[in-house]
C-alpha cells in the first residue's frame, strides 16, 4: 500500500484509525484531537478516518455527558464488520510508554479481522522525530527566552524504560543550542527535584512552564498549571504558564502523518523475519 494509492483501491477497503488518550476538556480537544483527525482526513482524502480512546475512565466521564467514544478494539471489530480490510492505527500519543505497547497488544489480537493491520509510531519514534521536534519547539517557544529565563516542558512519564526519551530529549535541546529549555515529567524522569536543581545551578529567575503533552487537559490544568506553578513559586522563581497541547502544532501534526505514511509504506515483519533479512543481507 502507498500514501498515493489509497483512495484508488478498488477491492480491500482500508481506514486509519486514529488513536487518542482522550480528554474531557471540549476547548482542548478541539484544537488537539479534532484539529488533527481533520488534518488526516483532509490528507488521505477517500479514506474512512475515525477514532477511539484508550482512556477508560474519561469514556465514561463523556458518555455521561453523552459523549460516545469507542476503545481500540470496539473501533476495530466496527471497522471489520463495515467490511474494511486494510488498517492502519495511528497513536497520537509522545512516546512508545504502557499506552502504545498496550494499543499494539490490541491490535495484534485483531490480526484474524483483517487482512493487513499497521500500527503507526507515537511523535518521538525516530532520532529524526526527536532532533524535529526540538526544532520545532525551541523556534516556537523562543520568545520565552532570555537572561535568567527558562522554558520547562513537563510530559507525563511512564513507569517503563521509555521514560529515558524525556531525558534524551533534554540533552538534545542543550546540545541542538537550545539550553535554557528543559524537560521534566509528571510521573516520570527527569523529576520535579532533578528540574528545580537544573534551575537553581542555570541562576534561573523566570520560567515558563509548558506542558509535553498531547493535549493540555487535566495534567496540563492542575499538575502544571497548578501543583509545579505553586511549588516553583514557592522555590523563588517568576512562574507563567503556556497552557497548549502538543496536537495544537501544525508542525507536530504533520509528524504524525508522516508516521501515518511510513506505516502504510512499510510491510509488517517481526523480529525473526528482521533478523533473517540482516542475515541474508550479510551473507
Amino acid at each position: 500500500m502507498k500514501a498515493q494509492d489509497l483512495k484508488d483501491m478498488p477491492k480491500d477497503k482500508t481506514a486509519i484509525l486514529m488513536v487518542h488518550f482522550g480528554t474531557t476538556f471540549d476547548d482542548t480537544r478541539a484544537a488537539t484531537i479534532d484539529a488533527i483527525n481533520t488534518m488526516v482526513k483532509d490528507t488521505f482524502p477517500g479514506v474512512k478516518v475515525t477514532e477511539a480512546y484508550t482512556s477508560r475512565i474519561i469514556i465514561k466521564r463523556l458518555s455521561k455527558r453523552g459523549m460516545h467514544k469507542s476503545t481500540p478494539t470496539e473501533a476495530l471489530l466496527r471497522l471489520a464488520a463495515d467490511g474494511y480490510t486494510h488498517v492502519v492505527v495511528q497513536p497520537t500519543n509522545i512516546i512508545c510508554g504502557i499506552e502504545v505497547e498496550t494499543l499494539r497488544k490490541e491490535a495484534s489480537l485483531m490480526t484474524p479481522f483483517f487482512s493487513d493491520i499497521r500500527v503507526g509510531n507515537p511523535l518521538l519514534y525516530s532520532v529524526d522525530d526527536c532532533e524535529n521536534v526540538v526544532k520545532i519547539l525551541s523556534a516556537r517557544y523562543a520568545k520565552y527566552i532570555g537572561k535568567n529565563n527558562a522554558v520547562v516542558l513537563i510530559g507525563h512519564g511512564t513507569s517503563t524504560p521509555a521514560t529515558s526519551i524525556y531525558s534524551q530529549m533534554d540533552y538534545m535541546f542543550t546540545s541542538g543550542g537550545a539550553p535554557s529549555f528543559h524537560v521534566a515529567t509528571v510521573e516520570g524522569y527527569p523529576t520535579y527535584m532533578t528540574t528545580l536543581q537544573r534551575l537553581k545551578n542555570g541562576r534561573v529567575k523566570n520560567v515558563t512552564l509548558i506542558p509535553f503533552m498531547f493535549v493540555a487537559g487535566d495534567h496540563a490544568r492542575n499538575d502544571i498549571d497548578g501543583e509545579w506553578k505553586e511549588m516553583l513559586g514557592k522555590d523563588g522563581f517568576n512562574v507563567s504558564s503556556v497552557i497548549e497541547g502538543l496536537g495544537e502544532i501544525p508542525e507536530i501534526q504533520n509528524i504524525y502523518i508522516d508516521h501515518i505514511r511510513q506505516a502504510i509504506e512499510t510491510p509488517v515483519t517481526d523480529i525473526s523475519a528482521q533478523k533473517a533479512s540482516y542475515l541474508k543481507e550479510n551473507l
